[in-house]
């Protein structure tokens, strides 16, 4: 029996078709893996099922006394919660039990039904009993150190926290509900590698169901046994893992592809018989009789090819010999994040910066571009330095399209210029002249690659370059940084991507 059943869906944005006539269906205990491109409407699928977006048309029916649990990054916390305040929310159904208990306890001094009361405190005790109520500090914290959360305090403030930690926080207290289904929206994102194996593990043995976007290929493969793939606004359905999706799709892909040849073929030799002996008196029967096949005949389509991203990075002049010299630096806001950082990046060096997430990372690129002031040491940056910084989240106004952002930022090329830069992302026209805040995580990050791509730089500083990025789009980031001479300081926590090709690794752990 299906505890989630969506019938007929069909949606878009504007003139820009996201989903047509889309039906899917997710049973207990199922694993399943929405996979598709940047922009396929993995993300809105999400929005509507959990009924934060309405669809244009169609139904969304979930069973009766289902639990649905969403990682929703944009969850309002609220100042003067902590950390530990938050994750206890995880149990709130529990704690009114706890309440309820407590109430009729009261009641009972002066109830003349004493045994119907007592009757509903045993049945609610054992609600409490049954979940571990007496234990749910030990869980939180088994779950909170698990996740890294107890790296930043359990009794801190959780307006005081980056983004990172903050979505760490609403996955631990998401994991804690432990929902009929989980939605889980790229939950890797801001997770270092060993909080993503935990969670890997977590999820193998999740005995509930749950639906899983994610672009990190290994993880998402240990852990799903249905394979939901989107793709020209259509969702099919693979039994398997991903790898296995792959299999199969590929082979239909190629069977239709052979099946469309043939039919090409047989339309060519019917219509080269009709046009050679329609005007003939003995023959016209017999063309008449092909015409007729010809108008009867089911086309084959294939669908476009989807645009493929083609990165490219212009090198600047030559920088000197050293791109940033760091002396007992201390790096952070009010206080410091670090102990003293003596730290040197030279030219053509290629280097990743790994830690968990929330330590500093992103402060420390921030440190060393003189977007924020050190709050001890010093930085010697190099001559003839043009960097190009890649920042995780821009606040710019997300209300242009793509080609006024790119336009705006590079105001002598022409419109056709413009529109051919952001093509290279893999942008299509649709994309183009969306509003930035309509596209994709994944299709916003192209755009600010393209912005990237068009200037002239001799240093590329990446702050999670390939968060959001599909498969497509990250294999060719990954060959473009490959192939570029100049040099690199990019935090990432994908060992896939990074592994073969920098010449360091800077273990922030270590660091701090």
């Amino acid at each position: 029996m299906s505890i989630l059943e969506v019938k007929n869906l069909s949606h878009g944005f504007g003139d820009r078709a996201i989903f047509e006539d889309v039906s899917f269906r997710l049973l207990k205990g199922e694993h399943i893996g929405l996979v598709g491109a940047n922009g396929e409407g993995k993300s809105t699928f999400m929005s509507i099922v959990t009924g934060q977006m309405l669809p244009d048309e169609g139904k969304v029916e979930w069973s009766k006394y289902v639990t649905a649990g969403y990682l929703d990054q944009h969850s309002v916390l609220e100042e003067g919660q902590t950390v530990r305040d938050v994750l206890r929310t995880a149990f709130d159904e529990l704690f009114k039990t706890e309440s309820r208990i407590n109430e009729i306890y009261l009641e009972m001094a002066e109830a003349e039904d004493y045994e119907s009361l007592m009757e509903e405190v045993g049945e609610l005790q054992d609600r409490l009993d049954s979940r571990d109520f007496y234990s749910l500090d030990a869980k939180i914290d088994e779950v909170a150190r698990a996740l890294g959360v107890m790296d930043f305090g359990m009794e801190t403030d959780v307006t005081a926290l980056s983004g990172g930690q903050r979505t760490k926080v609403l996955l631990a207290k998401l994991l804690l509900e432990k929902p009929d289904i989980l939605l889980l929206d790229e939950p890797t994102n801001y997770l270092d590698a060993e909080h993503i194996d935990w969670l890997k593990r977590y999820l193998q043995n999740y005995e509930n169901a749950f639906v899983l976007i994610s672009h990190d290929i290994p993880f998402l493969n240990d852990v799903i046994n249905i394979v939901y793939h989107v793709e020209n606004q259509h969702l099919t359905r693979y039994s398997g893992d991903y790898y296995q999706f792959q299999e199969v799709h590929q082979m239909k892909k190629a069977q239709l592809e052979a099946a469309y040849e043939r039919q090409q073929k047989e339309i060519a030799d019917l219509k080269d018989f009709v046009n050679r002996n329609k005007a003939r008196v003995a023959t016209r029967n017999m063309a008449m009789s092909r015409q007729k096949k010809l108008d009867k005949m089911d086309l084959i389509e294939l669908q476009a090819e989807k645009p493929k991203p083609s990165f490219d990075f212009k090198m600047a002049r030559t920088p000197g010999r050293f791109i940033f010299q760091a002396q007992d630096l201390q790096i952070g806001y009010q206080k410091p994040l670090t102990k003293p950082l003596n730290l040197t990046f030279e030219r053509n060096q290629k280097i990743a910066i790994i830690g968990a997430n929330g330590i500093g990372k992103t402060t420390l690129l921030k440190s060393l571009l003189g977007l924020l002031p050190a709050l001890a040491g010093q930085i010697e940056r190099g001559d003839y330095l043009e960097v190009g910084y890649f920042e995780q989240e821009v606040a710019g106004d997300k209300r242009q399209t793509p080609l006024q952002a790119v336009w705006d930022a590079f105001p002598a090329m022409n419109q056709a210029e413009v529109r051919a830069a952001l093509a290279r992302c893999g942008l299509t026209a649709k994309h183009i002249e969306s509003q930035i805040q309509v596209l994709s995580g994944g299709e916003q990050a192209k755009v600010r690659l393209c912005l990237l791509m068009n200037r002239e730089n001799n240093v590329l500083v990446l702050d999670e370059p390939t968060n959001h990025l599909d498969v497509d789009a990250k294999e060719e980031l990954k060959r473009a940084l490959q192939a570029y001479k100049g040099s690199i300081l990019m935090v990432c926590h994908e060992p896939d991507f990074y592994e073969g090709w920098v010449s360091q690794v800077w273990d922030f752990n270590q660091l701090s």
